[in-house]
């Protein structure tokens, strides 16, 4: 069992899209009085983020430590104009895993910290959710489809040591300090287990603690549903484990549904219509959104069981990327994202047998080589675990 970090009493709040997103994160911004961490993937410095970033100059003018890390690759688009604008405000600016020095891993969480009395944390990058977050700059013809947690409470406290840890990885350490860290980090594990109604985990994902922390995660709410199964990922393309417990809790007669973004890349799209055949064979029901971007990573799993975070349902997320999900055990939580999954699963279309049988043989051939591929390159990068 991997770490997660369990708490009670925690206020949470659902956001959703970046309507309800960024008015929070901004108004956090300017109430900040000592101290504010920004871990995200991507930081643009389009309308929205123009309007963060100078909520975040304006905090350092009163004199608050102000900490921003973006992924190197992410935020490569704007990177280098941020920097500068930040750090001549007084802000400490940090990209993470430049021309890849530290291994293939990105840093794809999306958390922000402020004074350690509240943290943000979900899938919403930091950039205009009514444009395309492919560098090509199309206008969405609806606000991206994502959320966050805005989270008040013990747990703010481990998502806080979370942030810093990150923080350490970028500074040049002695081996033997690195060596001791590993072991301080060992000793303080505790086991992942099942939690009680109302009670929060901080879940995250690395290529040393946490390896398989998120995946395991679902797979034990998956394993453990009795009612239905709600999974919403923009990406799909998970390992053996995760689509044989999706089957699987279809065989046991649990309604699992997959809501699945489309649309935005054709490859993408080909590698998880490769998942299809069987999937609907056994029972899973898949339904495709196509009208705006699916940003979301979230699932709900019987009536108490819920997590919303950075991680898509894919070999890059779950076996080499840097995420961070919540976990949330609680009735009126799980209610109320149910709901809005449910009003997306309306809008969507589903995928039934008679769609599976009609794809063309070029159309069969085409995603199976999609998916021949993406597994060779992962079975790469994940060091083989993707197939395991």
């Amino acid at each position: 069992m991997r770490a997660a970090n369990y708490s009670h009493h925690n206020q949470l709040t659902l956001l959703h899209r970046g309507a309800e997103f960024f008015p929070a994160l901004i108004a956090a911004i300017d109430g900040a009085e000592s101290e504010i961490h920004i871990e995200t993937y991507i930081f643009s410095l389009d309308a929205t983020g123009r309007q963060v970033a100078d909520a975040l100059r304006r905090a350092a003018a009163r004199s608050v430590a102000v900490h921003v890390m973006v992924d190197w690759l992410g935020s490569n688009r704007d990177r280098a104009e941020l920097a500068r604008e930040l750090l001549s405000s007084g802000v400490r600016f940090a990209a993470f895993n430049p021309w890849f020095r530290r291994g293939i891993a990105r840093m794809h969480r999306k958390i922000t910290i402020v004074d350690r009395r509240l943290a943000f944390l979900g899938g919403l990058n930091i950039n205009d959710d009514l444009v395309a977050d492919d560098g090509s700059d199309d206008v969405l013809p609806a606000p991206r489809w994502d959320f966050a947690v805005s989270i008040e409470g013990p747990l703010v406290n481990a998502i806080h040591r979370e942030v810093l840890a990150q923080w350490e990885k970028l500074a040049p350490r002695p081996l033997l300090t690195r060596i001791e860290r590993l072991r301080e980090t060992i000793a303080a594990r505790r086991p992942l287990r099942s939690v009680q109604v109302a009670e929060a985990a901080l879940v995250v994902r690395d290529n040393l603690r946490n390896r398989r922390a998120i995946q395991r995660s679902l797979l034990q709410a998956l394993g453990r549903a009795r009612h239905s199964a709600l999974l919403v990922t923009p990406y799909f393309a998970p390992g053996r484990k995760m689509r044989k417990a999706m089957m699987l809790a279809a065989q046991r007669g649990i309604d699992v549904t997959l809501l699945i973004g489309a649309g935005q890349f054709l490859m993408q799209d080909a590698v998880a219509q490769s998942f299809y055949p069987r999937l609907v064979r056994e029972g899973v029901r898949i339904v495709e959104y196509r009208c705006t971007q699916l940003h979301g990573k979230v699932a709900v799993i019987d009536a108490d069981w819920a997590t919303v975070g950075s991680s898509n349902f894919d070999g890059l997320s779950l076996f080499v990327n840097h995420e961070a999900n919540i976990i949330v055990r609680d009735a009126g939580f799980a209610h109320a994202l149910r709901n809005y999954i449910l009003q997306g699963v309306a809008e969507g279309r589903e995928v039934t047998a008679a769609d599976v049988a009609r794809l063309s043989l070029p159309r069969r051939l085409w995603n199976r080589f999609a998916y021949g591929l993406y597994r060779a390159v992962l079975q790469v990068l994940s060091l083989g675990s993707y197939t395991r």
